[in-house]
């Protein structure tokens, strides 16, 4: 059961996170946020760095599967890492469902395979993803997950108080710039706080703005950054 501490904090999230695509009226922000269910790809058993010859061929069944479930609608968002961390790709589900989701995920062939494996999480935010009409043509994006930090306690106080006004004002500040797109919290209350997906020239630049968070500078939270491939279209 989620603590009432965990709870305030994740309702704080929820009225920090805010996207580009509703910077119409600054002030009178639409904050109406909705549950998707985040699947995290992760190597797997059968992950290997030099692949045999039958990749290829696995590597196309999973394109393919990860773009009939764009078309569908089933994922409102698919990518690939393109670092060498542990962390292969991502999933946001546009289900409440972590059972449907789960069955979707399962599905990837690349998954059945036992290459990647899933870590499943529900996921808040508001629904600014777009119906893409260029599936296979591919964009850079910047995602930084907010993880807790070395000093992170659930307990409120007056300073963790302010250091969250700080950084939701950030948030807001960020999306203003039209650098940050996609801002949202995690439903359960793990290590994972929550996400940031920057529309940026380079990694050095989203790490530049993810620094400038107040909570990240309190060591309240700490922040996870990669560049992740997805298809053009499908973020604002």
């Amino acid at each position: 059961m989620i603590k009432k501490t965990g709870i305030a904090f994740l309702l704080l999230l929820l009225l920090a996170s805010i996207t580009v695509a509703q910077q119409q009226e600054p002030a009178k922000p639409v904050l109406k946020m909705i549950q998707f269910q985040m699947a995290l790809l992760k190597r797997g058993p059968k992950w290997s760095p030099n692949p045999g010859a039958d990749a290829s061929a696995l590597q196309q069944q999973h394109l393919d599967y990860v773009l009939s479930l764009i078309k569908s609608g089933k994922a409102v968002l698919a990518g690939r890492i393109k670092d060498e961390s542990d962390l292969v790709g991502v999933y946001i589900f546009r289900t409440q469902s972590a059972d449907e989701a789960k069955s979707w995920v399962m599905a990837d062939p690349a998954v059945a395979a036992g290459h990647v494996v899933p870590d499943l999480h529900p996921w808040w935010s508001q629904d600014v993803f777009k119906k893409t009409e260029t599936p296979q043509k591919f964009m850079t994006a910047y995602l930084a997950f907010l993880v807790r930090g070395e000093k992170w306690t659930p307990e409120q106080t007056p300073q963790t108080e302010e250091i969250q006004k700080g950084h939701m004002a950030n948030i807001l500040r960020l999306a203003e710039m039209k650098k940050l797109v996609v801002a949202g919290p995690f439903g359960d209350d793990g290590t994972l706080r929550g996400i940031f997906i920057f529309r940026v020239e380079s990694l050095d630049e989203a790490r530049k703005l993810t620094l400038s968070d107040p909570a990240v500078q309190a060591g309240r939270l700490a922040l996870d950054l990669h560049e992740l491939l997805i298809p053009e279209g499908l973020i604002p």
